[in-house]
C-alpha cells in the first residue's frame, strides 16, 4: 500500500459514510414502524407528531418488495400523510406463497393495520400501486368505492374500472414503457376520459413520466410529485414539503465508494494469492460467449416442454434464470477448454469478494430499494443458485484474465449483449418466463460492476467465487416464491 492508496481508502471511507448519513436522514420527521400482521410485513411511515393525518396504502409490483416503494413513502410522509407498505405473498420478507386471491387478502390485512395507526384517519384513505400492485389498487377501489377516496395506479396493468369507480383514478406511466402507456390509456377511456374535477370522485389523469422505464419510473420525482399532488387535490390538502427523494443517488455513490476501496486494497490481495495465467486464444474466449446463449435457450426450450420451469425450484422465473446460467457457463467453459489452478488462498479471498459485494451493493439496499435479507426459505436455495451461477463467471474471469483497459470495456460490452440478447431469445421460445424482460436494463450496469472487479483483482477462482455467491443471492432475494 502507497500513500495514494492510502488517501483512496480514506475518500472511499469518507463517502460511505456520507452515504450512509444521506440515506438516514431521509428519515428525519418522520416516525417509521415494522410491523406484521397475519404473516405480512409491513412498514409504517408518518410525520412525527401527526395526527389525524389521510392514509395511503402502497403496493409493490411483481418480484418487488416494500423496500422498493419506500420512495413513494418517504415523499407522501413528509407531506403529512401516514403511509403502510408490505410485502406481497411470496415477496421480500413474505414467506407464503404467491397464489390466486393472495394479493386481495394481503392488501385487506394491510388495510386492518393503517386504520389501526393512531396518527391516521380512517375516513380518509387512498390507495397507490405499481405494476401487479396497480391491478391489485384498482381492484380495490373498485371493490369497496366508498372506502378510498383516490387511487394512484403506475406503470398499470389492468382492472374492470367504470366512469365511477375507482374514485379519482391517476395513472402513470415511464416513456420507455410502451405496453404500460397503452394500458394505460385503454383503462383511462374504459374510466370515462381525462376529468380534472376530483370533488364528486370521479377525477380521471394520465400522467406520462419522461425518461422511465418499469423500474426507474418508481424513482423519478416526477413520478412521486404526480401521486402527492394528485391526493392533495382529492383531500384539499396544501402543499407542505419539498422534500426529494435522493437515496438512490447516495445509493449509487455509496456502490461507487466501496468500488473505489477494493481498487485500493486489489494489489494486497493479489499478492497474497497469486495466480497464473492460462493462454486462451481470443477466438475461444469471444465465440463461447456467443454460443453459449442459443445452447443455454434450447435447454430451457426442452425443460419447459417436461417440468412446470416457470416456478422452478419454488422460486417464479428465478430458477430458470439460474438454469440458463448453469448451462451457458458449461458451454462457455467447454470452448475455452483450459482452467486455472485453484488455490485455498484464493478461494478465501473470493468469499472475501462476496462479503464486500454483499456489503457494498445490499446492505444500503435493505433500507433503499430491496429486500436484501434473506428469510429461511430463500436461504436454502441461495447455495443451490450460486452453484448454478459458477460456470458463468468462471469462464468471464477466464476470459478477462490480463486484458487491457479497451478490451476490458469491449468485453463487458459484448457480455451485456450477449445476455440481453440470450434472455430476449429465452422469452421468445418460453414465453411464460415473460417477466425476464423488465430485467434486462440490469445486466450491463451489473456486468459493468463485475467487470471493473475483474478488472482490478485479475484472479479467475477469486472473481467467479466471490461474483458466483453474489449472483446466487441477489435471484434469491429478488424473484416471487412458490407453492
Amino acid at each position: 500500500m502507497n500513500r495514494r492508496r492510502y488517501f483512496l481508502l480514506f475518500i472511499a471511507l469518507w463517502l460511505i459514510v456520507l452515504s450512509w448519513w444521506g440515506v438516514a436522514a431521509a428519515r428525519t420527521g418522520l416516525v417509521v414502524r415494522s410491523l406484521e400482521r397475519d404473516g405480512v410485513p409491513l412498514l409504517y411511515v408518518a410525520p412525527q407528531k401527526a395526527k389525524d393525518v389521510p392514509g395511503v396504502l402502497v403496493a409493490h409490483g411483481y418480484a418487488g418488495s416494500k423496500q422498493l416503494m419506500l420512495g413513494y413513502a418517504y415523499v407522501l410522509a413528509h407531506a403529512g400523510y401516514g403511509v403502510v407498505l408490505g410485502d406481497f405473498a411470496g415477496h421480500g420478507g413474505n414467506t407464503a406463497p404467491l397464489e390466486r386471491f393472495s394479493l386481495e387478502q394481503d392488501l385487506d390485512v394491510a388495510y386492518t393495520a393503517l386504520i389501526e395507526q393512531p396518527e391516521v384517519d380512517r375516513t380518509r384513505l387512498a390507495l397507490l400501486g405499481h405494476s401487479m400492485g396497480s391491478g391489485a389498487v384498482m381492484s380495490a377501489g373498485i371493490r369497496d368505492v366508498t372506502r378510498f377516496a383516490a387511487t394512484v395506479a403506475i406503470s398499470p396493468t389492468g382492472a374492470l374500472v367504470t366512469p365511477s369507480a375507482p374514485r379519482n383514478l391517476q395513472l402513470q406511466a415511464g416513456t420507455w414503457e410502451g405496453s404500460f402507456i397503452r394500458n394505460a390509456q385503454r383503462i383511462l377511456a374504459s374510466a370515462g376520459g381525462e376529468n380534472q374535477n376530483l370533488s364528486g370522485g370521479k377525477g380521471r389523469s394520465l400522467i406520462i413520466i419522461p425518461n422511465a422505464e418499469h423500474i426507474t419510473i418508481l424513482f423519478r420525482n416526477a413520478s412521486h410529485q404526480a401521486a402527492l399532488q394528485w391526493l392533495n387535490a382529492t383531500f384539499k390538502l396544501s402543499p407542505s414539503s419539498h422534500y426529494i427523494d435522493r437515496r438512490m443517488l447516495w445509493y449509487g455513490l455509496h456502490l461507487v465508494a466501496w468500488l473505489i476501496l477494493l481498487g485500493a486494497v486489489a494489489p494486497v490481495l493479489t499478492k497474497l494469492a497469486p495466480e497464473s495465467e492460462v493462454k486462451i486464444h481470443p477466438f475461444r474466449s469471444w465465440g463461447g460467449l456467443l454460443l453459449a446463449p442459443f445452447l443455454a435457450g434450447g435447454a430451457l426450450l426442452l425443460l419447459s416442454r417436461v417440468i412446470k420451469i416457470a416456478s422452478l425450484g419454488g422460486l417464479q422465473v428465478g430458477g430458470a434464470v439460474g438454469i440458463w446460467f448453469f448451462v451457458a457457463g458449461m458451454v462457455w467453459l467447454g470452448v475455452l477448454f483450459r482452467l486455472p489452478r485453484p488455490t485455498g488462498r484464493a478461494l478465501g479471498i473470493g468469499i472475501l469478494l462476496f462479503i464486500l459485494f454483499w456489503v457494498a451493493f445490499g446492505a444500503i439496499a435493505q433500507v433503499v430499494w430491496l429486500q436484501w435479507w434473506l428469510i429461511p426459505r430463500r436461504l436454502i436455495l441461495w447455495p443451490l443458485l450460486s452453484l448454478a451461477c459458477f460456470p458463468w463467471f468462471l469462464a468471464s474471469g477466464i476470459a478477462q484474465q490480463n486484458t487491457g483497459l479497451f478490451k476490458r470495456v469491449a468485453f463487458w460490452l459484448w457480455q451485456s449483449l450477449a445476455l440481453v440478447g440470450g434472455f430476449i431469445l429465452v422469452l421468445y421460445l418460453v414465453p411464460e418466463l415473460g417477466f425476464i424482460f423488465l430485467l434486462l436494463p440490469l445486466f450491463p450496469p451489473l456486468m459493468a460492476i463485475l467487470s471493473f472487479t475483474a478488472g482490478v483483482l485479475n484472479q479467475v477462482w477469486s472473481y467467479a467465487l466471490g461474483s458466483a455467491l453474489f449472483f446466487g443471492w441477489m435471484i434469491a432475494a429478488a424473484f416471487p416464491l412458490s407453492s
